[in-house]
Formats: C-alpha cells, sequence, structure tokens
C-alpha cells in the first residue's frame, strides 16, 4: 500500500494509508487504549435509567452483557477494511457513500459526539465542583464546567497524542477506582440493593430488550469509526485475537460501571452519578480521590471519542482549520444545554436519545459490512483504495443506492427505537445490495465488485 500513499495529492497525510512497518500499536496498548476509552459516566448513567424500566440487577447484567457483547462484534467486522488497508473510517466511508455522499454518514456521526461531549463536560466540571466543596466551601459549578471546557479545548487542539496518553493512563485508575465504588454499594448499601434491586421480580420483556440497546447504542459511535484504531495496529493480529482485545478492554469495564450505576441510584435515589458518590463516600480524602478518577475518566472518552471524531467531520465537511473546529464543537456542545441532560428527570430522555441515533448507526453499519464483505469479499485491491482518494475517479460524488438505503432504514429503525438495530439493519443490507445491483447510477460503484459486469 506504500504506492497508494505516495500518490495521495488531496488528502490530508492522517488520511493516507499507514504502511503496516509504521504502525505502532501492539496487542496490549490496543486493549489500553480501547479500555480509556469506553470508561465513561454516561454509561454510569445509563445504569441509573434502566431502574424505571422494572429490571432486576440480574436482568441488568445480561442486558449490559449482551449489549456490550453484541458491540464487540461489531467493532470486530467493521475495523477489518482499515486494519488491511491502513486507511481511516472517512476513506472507508466513500467506498460505499462516494467521496461527497460520505459528509451525510460523517456529519450523523459528529453530532452524538458533540452532545456526549456537553454531557461529560458537565459532570467533570460538577466533580471539580464538589472538590471544591469538600476542600473550600466554595460552590460554583458554571465556573467549573467553563475551567473543564478550556482544559478539553486547549488538549484536543493539540491532537491525538495527548489523548492516547490519558486514555491509556486513565483506563487503569478509574478502573480501580470503580471496583472502590462497587465495593462501597455492596459493603455500605447491600441491604437496600438487594431489597429494590436484586429481590424484585423484574421483568425479561421488551423493558430489558431495550436495555440491550441501550448498552449497545451508548457505544456505537466507536463501532462505525473502528477503523481509525485498528490502522495503528501491528501486522499479524487475526480477526480473533482483536476481538480479543475488544472483549478485555470493553466488556468487563461497561458491565460493571452499568451495575454501579444501577446501585448507586438505588442506593441514594439520585440519578445523577457525581451527586450520588458525593452522598454515598463520607470519607473526604476518598470523595475527592474518586472525583478526580472520574475527571480523568471524563477527560479520557472525551478526547478520544467526542471531541476529534466530530472536529474531524467539520473538516471534511466544511474544510475548516483544526482549531476552528475544535472551537465550533465546543461551542455547539454548551449549546446541547448538559445541565439538562444531567438532571435527574432527564435520565430517561437520554436513554431515548441513545436509541434514536442507533437507528441511523444501524443503516450506516449495514452499508459498512455489505460493502466491504459482500460485495468486495473482504479484499481491497492497491487500485481500488487509490480511487477512494481520487475526487473524480470511480466513487467520485454520491452513492445513492447507500443514501437510499440509510434512509429507508433509519425510518424502519424509528418506528419502534427500543429495538431499531434489530430491525433496521438487514433491510439496509438488503436495499443497499439491490441498489447496487439494478440502479443506473450505481455503475461505477460497481466497479472491483461481486457485481461488476
Amino acid at each position: 500500500m506504500s504506492e497508494v500513499k505516495n500518490d495521495v495529492k488531496k488528502e490530508a497525510s492522517s488520511l493516507a494509508p499507514i504502511p503496516a512497518k509504521d504502525r505502532i500499536m501492539g496487542w496490549g496498548s490496543n486493549t489500553m487504549l480501547w479500555l480509556g476509552g469506553c470508561i465513561s459516566i454516561g454509561t454510569l448513567t445509563m445504569g441509573s435509567a434502566q431502574l424505571e424500566k422494572g429490571l432486576n440487577l440480574i436482568q441488568l447484567f445480561a442486558a449490559v452483557f449482551i449489549g456490550s457483547m453484541i458491540l464487540v462484534i461489531g467493532i470486530a467486522m467493521n475495523d477489518q477494511f482499515s486494519y488491511k488497508t491502513g486507511a481511516p473510517y472517512a476513506v472507508q466511508l466513500k467506498s460505499a457513500f462516494g467521496t461527497k455522499g460520505s459528509i451525510v454518514p460523517v456529519m450523523i456521526r459528529g453530532l452524538p459526539g458533540i452532545v456526549w461531549y456537553g454531557f461529560q463536560t458537565w459532570l467533570g466540571g460538577a466533580a471539580l465542583n464538589n472538590i471544591s466543596i469538600a476542600f473550600f466551601g466554595y460552590d460554583n459549578i458554571w465556573l467549573f464546567f467553563i475551567l473543564f471546557q478550556v482544559i478539553q479545548i486547549l488538549l484536543s487542539i493539540k491532537g491525538f497524542q495527548g489523548a492516547k496518553w490519558v486514555g491509556n493512563i486513565g483506563g487503569v485508575v478509574i478502573s480501580i477506582a470503580m471496583f472502590y465504588l462497587l465495593y462501597i454499594c455492596i459493603s455500605q448499601y447491600g441491604d437496600t440493593i438487594g431489597t429494590k434491586l436484586l429481590n424484585k421480580e423484574g421483568t425479561w420483556g421488551m423493558p430489558f430488550v431495550a436495555a440491550i440497546i441501550a448498552f449497545f447504542g451508548n457505544s456505537t459511535t466507536v463501532m462505525l469509526n473502528a477503523g481509525d484504531y485498528s490502522r495503528e495496529m501491528k501486522a499479524g493480529y487475526s480477526a480473533t485475537k482483536r476481538g480479543a482485545s475488544y472483549f478485555l478492554a470493553m466488556v468487563p469495564a461497561t458491565v460493571l460501571l452499568g451495575l454501579i450505576g444501577a446501585m448507586a441510584s438505588t442506593a441514594t435515589g439520585i440519578a445523577n452519578p457525581i451527586n450520588a458518590f458525593a452522598q454515598m463516600v463520607d470519607n473526604k480524602f476518598v470523595l475527592v480521590v474518586t472525583l478526580g478518577f472520574i475527571i480523568f475518566a471524563q477527560l479520557s472518552t472525551n478526547l478520544a471519542s467526542n471531541v476529534i471524531p466530530p472536529a474531524y467531520a467539520f473538516m471534511d465537511a466544511f474544510k475548516m482549520k483544526h482549531k476552528t473546529a475544535v472551537i465550533l464543537v465546543g461551542v455547539l456542545a454548551v449549546a446541547t444545554c448538559p445541565w439538562i441532560l444531567t438532571s435527574d428527570s432527564s435520565a430517561a430522555g437520554l436513554d431515548v436519545f441513545v436509541k434514536i441515533y442507533t437507528a441511523f448507526f444501524g443503516p450506516i453499519f449495514a452499508v459498512l459490512i455489505t460493502d466491504f464483505f459482500v460485495l468486495h469479499k473482504r479484499h481491497y485491491t492497491e487500485e481500488a483504495l487509490k480511487d477512494l482518494y481520487n475526487e473524480n475517479g470511480d466513487h467520485a460524488g454520491v452513492n445513492k443506492a447507500a443514501i437510499l438505503a440509510i434512509a429507508v432504514g433509519a425510518v424502519i429503525g424509528l418506528i419502534n427505537v427500543d429495538i431499531s438495530f434489530f430491525t433496521a439493519t438487514i433491510p439496509t443490507g438488503l436495499i443497499y445490495y439491490f441498489g447496487m445491483k439494478n440502479m443506473k447510477s450505481c455503475a461505477r460503484f460497481r466497479k472491483g465488485t461481486t457485481l461488476e459486469k
């Protein structure tokens, strides 16, 4: 693929294929990176949101496990294009959607990142505020929200290097803190949790299925752009070995966070995990350390998953400078009103939001998988890869079959957002396949596929 890299003229160097000799991540570093990125206070909040659905602790455990396993399988499938070619997610999209059509799924990917960025920035500011209250008795959450916002923007302007370092270190540190919080929940509130959460009847019906979708949808953003990480992995790792890395990084942490969120809310009656922790831990030092870890978690997740992806989307779509795009993301994140999203009354609404954007992510995923596995048989020639970088090549413009497929798929998914991924994915893949096969406008997009005549 080195010749392809040399022939790239119009794309930024960060979008050029990474040759195997230049890749820097081994199996262990990949695992740590994903661990740092998946630890999110949002997952804690998702755990608390399931309480209104009537699930008991066992059902919640099963829902989180199944949801995160589906996510891992999706990541292990969708990382293959970039691992084989060295090209990023933005280029992968051009294979199915065209050089101009790829702007649509790029922007759809960016919106949830902005919302979660605002959400977690407010929680990070809340953690700083609680530290200030504990030490100095000073309460000003807006000041600390702005401060945390500024810190993140400054770090984001520097790019991915800082994000990777913060993610790797933060994953280990925050995991230790979460195990401690689990211990606090069980040791101090075990009776309450047992009565209200463990021993209740619960349900295995639609609320259980909805919980699976919620925890799956909570991280579907990274499923779509998994290639941005796999392209950095050294050669020699099979799909199974990479899948094991994703499993160890994401499933245990997601299960732990989801359960702790539900337990903390059950014990305190408070949906906001930051406020719940502040009430649960009566030792000032432990409280400060715990809140410090939470801040680290917000920082690592935001830098890796929520700030930079939408910034790159704006750069690609509107030809913005990196600094301008990062600042715009910060402004738009404030406009989402995260102080409302993190309120106790908004936990259920946030849950609905996750399921709604999952209705769009499922179709995009289906198109990418169909394109790579069915139409290209998991094989991309050097010539075909080079064409994705050519604004005047066979993939120039918009592939109407892909746009039509995700539009119909999203409508199907929105009919019942609780099961959107299950209902929309297969129809979307079929629409894309037959659209590619029969639509006249797709003739040039069929070159190099199983449909080429």
